[in-house]
């Protein structure tokens, strides 16, 4: 399932993904500007390269100052074109990162919101084998009458209970259908992919050779199907890759989703209701919180940012790691703006995100700033729990 780690992992997967936009908006820019004072190749007038170059230069400068405030244009003492290019800069800017940042946002959470289709899909290709043994029984029935005894136990797929109460749960075929689980479009890879990667397995190999499986032995096979081949074969797992771009981060949870399912099914009597696992305890509430620590980060970029220059003034803030300076700004963030989440679950989510995701030395860096700028930011009343947020907010 979806817990909150994972979800901070997500929205900061994707603002790093979106401060890679802003730099290339950011050049993008700069370059519209430049390109706005390129000689007039079509103008009678002769045309002052070195002028044109110094205005260049002179509007990227303003560019660069005026980002986050016009002051500095309004008040530049400079030709009308230069600050008409620049304000168009800056507007182009602007709009890019607000359509990257949109952009972003609604992949994150139709990635998560994904995920139940793509554990299902990962059962239904079970099912398809399934369907496919017993085709291909019928075909050699037919050509073998009566039936050779090498092939009594070939039929174990196709009976295999487990699966079988899944097609026959009304629970599980309604999910298939809200989630648009189907495999219409792989009718050929089922049959080569059953060939070549499932048939010569020795987890195959070793179901088959069982007389009549219990349910605990049908269970056992197609769990291993599940996770040694179909989720472990690069051929296979191109085809989620393909369905899902976030498939690398979602991989582990999607696999544990359907091995979920298929367990529910060897145990009925401990899921009375058939229901289908869910990707959260409280999907709305965990979105909520997903796409607010992602905007209010955005939102507080310039703040936290100054904050983080202003406790690291013996380092350029330039010099930080890109993943520390925006680890620090989510904690940050969310020490503000979420007053039910502990300071100090908030300070360890991260640092322990920074020990992944970051340098080797990133973990006491981390620590040691988000502690002194918690307490400063709580002395000033900038920090303010309520609720579960002060049980460990002491």
């Amino acid at each position: 399932m979806l817990n909150r780690r994972i979800l901070r992992v997500k929205a900061f997967q994707n603002l790093y993904a979106y401060e890679q936009c802003k730099g290339s908006n950011f050049n993008l820019a700069k370059d519209f500007i430049r390109e706005s004072f390129l000689p007039d190749l079509n103008s009678m007038e002769v045309q002052d390269k070195a002028a044109l170059g110094r205005e260049a230069d002179l509007a990227i400068g303003l560019f660069e100052k005026n980002l986050e405030s016009k002051g500095h244009l309004q008040a530049a003492e400079t030709s009308p074109k230069v600050k008409k290019v620049v304000l168009e800069a800056i507007q182009q800017f602007h709009k890019s990162n607000k359509k990257d940042q949109d952009f972003l946002l609604k992949n994150m959470v139709a990635s998560a919101e994904r995920i139940p289709q793509l554990y299902l899909l990962a059962i239904e290709l079970l099912q398809a084998f399934s369907k496919h043994v017993e085709k291909e029984s019928e075909k050699k029935s037919r050509f073998n009458s009566p039936k050779p005894a090498v092939f009594a136990n070939e039929l174990n797929l196709a009976k295999n209970q487990i699966l079988v109460n899944l097609r026959e749960s009304d629970q599980y075929r309604a999910a298939v259908a809200k989630n648009n689980a189907n495999l219409n479009d792989l009718e050929l890879e089922i049959r080569e992919w059953f060939r070549d990667y499932i048939k010569p397995s020795p987890e195959y190999q070793a179901y088959i050779s069982i007389a009549e499986p219990t349910l605990e032995q049908d269970f056992a096979a197609v769990d291993e199907l599940l996770k040694k081949i179909i989720f472990k074969n690069e051929v296979i797992l191109n085809y989620f890759s393909e369905k899902d771009l976030n498939w690398t981060e979602n991989k582990s949870i999607v696999r544990s989703l359907a091995s979920k399912v298929l367990k529910n099914a060897a145990n009925p009597e401990d899921n009375l209701e058939g229901e289908m696992p869910e990707i959260a305890m409280n999907w709305e509430e965990d979105k909520e919180f997903f796409q607010n620590i992602f905007n209010f980060t955005i939102e507080s970029d310039l703040e936290t940012k100054t904050m983080i220059a202003q406790k690291t003034k013996n380092w350029d803030i330039d010099r930080l790691a890109f993943t520390d300076k925006i680890i620090i700004s989510m904690a940050v963030t969310e020490m503000q703006r979420f007053p039910s989440i502990p300071v100090k679950v908030s300070i360890n989510e991260y640092i322990d995100i920074s020990k992944t995701y970051s340098t080797p030395k990133s973990k006491q860096f981390v620590n040691g700033l988000l502690d002194v700028m918690s307490k400063e930011l709580t002395d000033q009343g900038k920090i303010r729990k309520s609720g579960r947020g002060l049980l460990d907010n002491k």
